[in-house]
């Protein structure tokens, strides 16, 4: 359980998703995260100003994580707050890194495992929410695995 910040000008643009009195901004999120890839989770969110909070259950670590990532990475959200619990076995949490200009999965591969072949580990641990090793964009955040 913890509050994670995102940089609120970079991501996905959803129409309308932060619009103050938006009623549905939870659902939209929900089908957000249905639409990259993750499946239908047990997972609630709400929305309040810029701040995503996520509640409910997830199978493992790296689906939390993931369900994080995909309300993280979307224009206008500063945080999300993580209130989800893990029902499956309990291990070791990913770092996070936010993506700066110019970097390249390589390139943070070699900063982060001293070796840039290893960039496909990074996209392996993004997918479904990256589709190729290329796009990846100035202030996304993306799960680095140990």
């Amino acid at each position: 359980m913890s509050l994670l910040s995102f940089v609120k000008e970079a991501g996905e643009k959803l129409i309308d998703l932060l619009t103050p009195g938006n009623a549905n901004a939870g659902e939209q999120l929900k089908e957000h995260i249905a639409k990259v890839g993750l499946g239908n989770p047990n997972v609630q969110a709400t929305v309040e100003g810029d701040k995503v909070t996520l509640t409910g259950e997830v199978a493992s670590q790296e689906e939390k994580e993931k369900i994080i990532l995909a309300a993280g990475n979307i224009e206008g959200v500063g945080s999300v707050d993580d209130q989800m619990t893990v029902t499956g076995p309990a291990i070791a949490a990913a770092r996070f890194v936010v993506v700066k200009k110019g970097d390249t999965l390589s390139a943070i591969s070699l900063a982060v495992y001293g070796h840039a072949n290893q960039y496909n580990k990074i996209f392996e641990a993004n997918k479904p929410m990256l589709s190729h090793p290329d796009k990846i964009y100035p202030g996304q955040t993306l799960r680095i695995p140990e």
